[in-house]
């Protein structure tokens, strides 16, 4: 049965419409404290009670609001950040719509106190969307803004809310973004009387240090690119400093922290052969671009953004990326506990696409390449004489000095069969797993032939007959043609068999069965959608691992310090096609700490 159609009271629609802008305290403590940034605030306080629910209180230095200002600044899309309407197309401050203080006027208790730098004090106080009269009070110079008793006009929204305990740690990572994007002004938030965050004005440098950690600037990467008008700024942890989530991407446009589903896939596209699958990056970076090539409006919470040119956007940020991360294994080499997986491993592996930049020519593990000397041999025990001295010891050559620009060192020993102890120039110990090591070698190596126009090939003297399930052997004559660009020839020999004739130069005298079967896994497991890039590269993580020098074997000297300074002057050398370490450093402070010095 149809009704009949009726205009909503003002104070419905003015609920409903706040539903947009207030969701969650977090919210609120969002709206409240760009606001005070607007008004140049330089320290800006907030104080949560019950989790933001109960009272929320951002107190700020800003420029403040005189009676007049203060009256219009509750009214729905009354602002002062638009003084024409045509500059929606170029904002260039953080709220522009006029709606956040009505809109949490309308769903809570609020009251507002300011006093602009030369004049008197005002305040004002809204209660579920009712407005009281602006009076006269005392106030230091700037605003302060209280909200109590959030959704009491609407009891039903309160029941959606987490614990007091989640609703404050939202509000308090809302106002470290906020504070990582603006390290020039002071924040403090105090939760329940404890303070949960104290930042002096600062550089920006320190900010990062101070919000990520010391871990996080030990591991880092600078990023900067500039070009048409677009400004990229930051820093990018190491392949193998990760997270299980990405709450650690800290993306800032023009001043603002967004969640940007374009920045984030291109930093993903960035990592994508570098990480583990499951595994997130960690990176804090600045872009800056004309207000009028971004459009802001586009998501109530103002967390994703619409690029004028957004190729070149990804673009500039893809190679940036790239550019930073393709530094040799010694560029920034990582601390030990940098390297400590989630619980459950590494999460498995999937590989990724190729990187869009070429890589530096590589080479494979060329055994010939002279490193340092050996050792020299230990001398043997001396004889204790009779009278109660021995002789004296044969002299021994002083070691070389490890030089400085090698920043894995010299080799000391190999362990196991397969990981090379070495010692870096400061001092520091330098545990380097060849097997994954080299397989990073051999895969920029290959990846840099292919793109030079196709992985060499190295003909078999005598084809090689491999037998796999029939569905295996299909999946891999279809993707013949690939093959072949990577230096695999190979052919149909009856059904269930497949002759190989070619091998990649790069794999030496490589065992083809394995290697067809977990080419036919990985096939399988990308599907015919995978574009062919991906898919080419995925097939040369799986060459790269079967060419690679194995865990077991024995190196000389001269074949472990070959390894490391290939790893030096190798992009992307820090992991492996895994996605995982393949080196680790133990500095003279973790040292310290281990033997209880520290």
């Amino acid at each position: 049965m149809s009704q009949a159609i009726r205009l909503l009271s003002e104070t419905t629609a003015n609920r409903i419409a706040a539903g947009e802008v207030v969701e969650r305290p977090a919210a609120v403590v969002k709206e409240l404290v760009e606001n005070a940034l607007d008004a140049g605030a330089r320290r800006i306080a907030v104080t949560l009670e019950g989790g933001g629910i109960e009272r929320i209180l951002v107190e700020d230095d800003g420029a403040g609001m005189g009676p007049e200002d203060l009256a219009l600044a509750v009214e729905r899309h009354a602002t002062s950040k638009l003084p024409e309407e045509a500059m929606l197309f170029r904002i260039a401050t953080l709220g522009f719509r006029g709606e956040a203080l009505p809109s949490i006027g309308a769903v809570a208790r609020l009251a507002i106190t300011s006093r602009p730098a030369a004049g008197d004090a005002h305040a004002l106080t809204v209660e579920a969307g009712r407005k009281g009269p602006v009076l006269p009070a005392a106030g230091a110079p700037g605003t302060r803004v209280e909200m109590r008793d959030l959704f009491q006009a609407v009891p039903a929204r309160r029941k959606f809310l987490k614990s007091p305990r989640s609703e404050a740690e939202a509000c308090i990572e809302v106002a470290r973004r906020l504070a990582l994007a603006w390290p020039e002004v002071g924040f403090r938030v105090t939760s329940e009387g404890r303070e949960a965050l104290a930042l002096p004005p600062q550089e920006r440098e320190a900010r990062l240090h101070a919000l990520l950690g010391e871990d996080f600037a030990g591991a880092a990467l600078p990023v900067a690119a500039e070009g048409g008008g677009l400004t990229l700024a930051g820093l990018v942890a190491q392949p193998a400093y990760t997270r299980a989530t990405g709450t650690e991407q800290h993306l800032v446009v023009n001043r603002r922290p967004v969640r940007d589903p374009l920045l984030r896939t291109a930093l993903r596209v960035a990592y994508r052969d570098l990480i583990a699958a499951g595994r997130h990056p960690v990176a804090a970076l600045f872009l800056d671009l004309p207000p009028e090539a971004v459009d802001v409006n586009v998501h109530p919470m103002k967390t994703e953004l619409r690029f004028r040119e957004e190729a070149a956007v990804r673009g500039m940020l893809i190679a940036a990326l790239r550019r930073a991360l393709g530094v040799g294994a010694g560029g920034a080499a990582p601390a030990l506990t940098q390297y400590r997986p989630a619980a459950g491993g590494w999460n498995g592996w999937r590989p990724r696409g190729p990187a869009p930049l070429p890589a530096a020519p590589g080479r494979g593990f060329d055994e010939a390449q002279l490193g340092l000397a050996p050792p020299p041999p230990a001398a043997s025990p001396p004889t204790v004489l009779p009278l109660g001295f021995a002789p004296p010891r044969p002299a021994v050559a002083p070691a070389p000095a490890v030089a400085a620009d090698h920043p894995l060192g010299r080799p000391l020993a190999q362990l196991l069969e397969t990981y090379i102890l070495a010692e870096a120039p400061d001092g520091a110990l330098v545990l380097v797993d060849q097997h994954a090591a080299h397989e990073r070698l051999t895969h920029e190596a290959l990846r840099a032939q292919l793109v030079e126009g196709g992985v060499r090939a190295q003909p078999l003297l005598l084809p090689a007959v491999v037998d796999l399930p029939p569905a295996d052997a299909a999946r891999l004559l279809g993707f013949a043609e690939g093959l072949a660009r990577l230096g695999l020839e190979v052919e149909g020999f009856g059904p269930g068999a497949v002759l190989v004739r070619a091998l990649p130069a790069l794999l030496g005298a490589a065992d083809p069965a394995p290697l067809l079967r977990d080419l036919a896994e990985e096939l399988a497991e990308s599907g015919e959608a995978l574009a062919l890039e991906r898919r080419l590269d995925a097939a040369i993580a799986r060459l790269a691992c079967h060419g690679s020098v194995r865990a077991g074997r024995r190196l000389t000297p001269d074949e472990m310090a070959a390894l490391l300074r290939q790893m030096e002057a190798t992009p992307r050398a820090a992991t492996c096609s895994h996605g995982r370490p393949t080196f680790l450093r133990l500095g003279p402070a973790e040292l310290e700490s281990l033997f209880g010095r520290r």
